[in-house]
């Protein structure tokens, strides 16, 4: 059995582009994609990222031309940015994921939603738009950006981003915009500029498959409700709009939006619950599980799932990892001697290695009293012997 660790980060060839990503969250189990706006980089989801790597993946990435990714000579297209991230997805070995992408990330992600639909469990397209002219607004800004850097958009971009209100009161937001705007290059902005005067997605809109979600942002200018209202209707999708927040809505309403994405992507408690139930404990425990007939024992099954897996398993607090350590050890400590034969092997789904689990033994035994570690040990070293059976078996 192996283990991945909790965060990868790296840059990808991924033909045309060198593209930097960050993946957080369990080792294994369903993927989200999250995708930056135009003069942005991965950065911008970090309020984000605690909560959702609870229940999935997330993968991170900077568009090209942006943060970390490299600038290929332009023109671009939208073609090339969806092209770049259907490569990540095949560089990183992931053949399905949930998409969300803001603003010119939501552009991307319905490109490849339109365009791959097989790959695509679900999508949020987070104040966007399918078609945004005029082309000449974009071609202006591309030549100002490339006449004198991305720096001289910091103010406006401030004003088009963040109300009035978010702006008095977040001031900071102005210090964010200019670092992250910093980290762009000026030749890749403007093709990115230049992407979206030539884009029109409206066409193949209808090749979308995946469960959509439109949200957009009460007081966004650039991409308002209405043209939200306009897409939602064309993805045959449900339709949030968040109070108080403005185009890059994510960082105005870091909650609310999080809390629509989650509830979007990631189902209820229960169907929560039982995708991370199933990623520690495996599929065929689950399945014996569930296939119980006694209705007290699948009431307290659903119960288990939603409450404990759901939400405790769930928490941005800690990883799986040490919550795999938490339980081992009140498991010891209580003498749960059925249930450490579940948890050991998820513990090394979690990425515990054979000594690691010992360790915990050991620690239980001093804390929680050695006769109950002495029993629980030869029921671990049993359940860690039996990987070599497994292993061998397969061979």
């Amino acid at each position: 059995m192996t283990s991945a660790p909790w965060r990868a980060e790296g840059t990808c060839d991924v033909g045309a582009a060198s593209i930097r990503y960050r993946l957080d969250g369990p080792a294994a189990g369903p993927v989200l994609v999250l995708a930056n706006s135009l003069g942005t980089t991965l950065s911008l989801w970090d309020a984000h990222v605690p909560r959702l790597s609870g229940f999935v993946r997330v993968l991170r990435y900077d568009q090209r031309g942006h943060g970390g990714s490299s600038a290929p000579q332009g023109p671009y297209s939208i073609d090339d940015l969806g092209t770049d991230l259907v490569g990540l997805l095949d560089t990183l070995g992931i053949q399905q994921a949930a998409l969300c992408g803001i603003s010119l990330g939501g552009m991307t992600a319905m490109w490849v939603a339109a365009r791959h639909p097989a790959r695509v469990t679900s999508l949020v397209a987070a104040c966007t738009a399918a078609e945004l002219g005029p082309a000449q607004g974009w071609d202006e800004r591309a030549a100002a950006v490339r006449a004198g850097g991305t720096g001289v958009l910091a103010a406006s971009l401030f004003e088009r981003w963040f109300p009035p209100a978010v702006r008095a009161a977040r001031p900071e937001l102005q210090a964010m915009v200019d670092a992250m705007l910093a980290r762009c290059d000026p030749e890749g902005y403007a093709s990115c500029c230049e992407a979206i005067a030539t884009m029109d997605l409206r066409p193949v809109l209808g090749s979308v498959q995946a469960p959509s979600l439109v949200l957009a942002g009460a007081e966004d200018p650039v991409t308002p409700p209405a043209m939200a209202l306009e897409l939602a209707a064309a993805l045959g999708s449900g339709l949030v709009v968040l109070p108080g927040a403005g185009h890059i809505a994510n960082v105005a309403a870091p909650d609310a939006f999080t809390d629509a994405v989650e509830a979007h992507v990631c189902g209820t408690a229960r169907a929560r619950g039982m995708a991370i139930r199933r990623a520690v404990l495996g599929n065929a425990h689950v399945d014996r599980s569930q296939a119980q007939q006694d209705p007290g024992a699948l009431a307290f099954a659903d119960y288990a799932t939603r409450a404990a897996w759901g939400e405790i398993w769930a928490r941005p607090g800690l990883d799986r990892r040490a919550r795999s350590i938490a339980t081992l050890a009140t498991l010891v400590a209580l003498g749960r001697h059925e249930e450490l034969r579940i948890h050991v092997p998820g513990a090394r789904r979690n990425g515990l290695s054979r000594e690691e689990i010992c360790e915990v033994v050991l620690h239980a035994g001093v804390y929680g009293g050695v006769p109950a570690a002495n029993s629980a040990m030869p029921v671990v070293l049993d359940l860690l012997a039996g990987e070599d059976d497994d292993a061998g078996s397969a061979r």
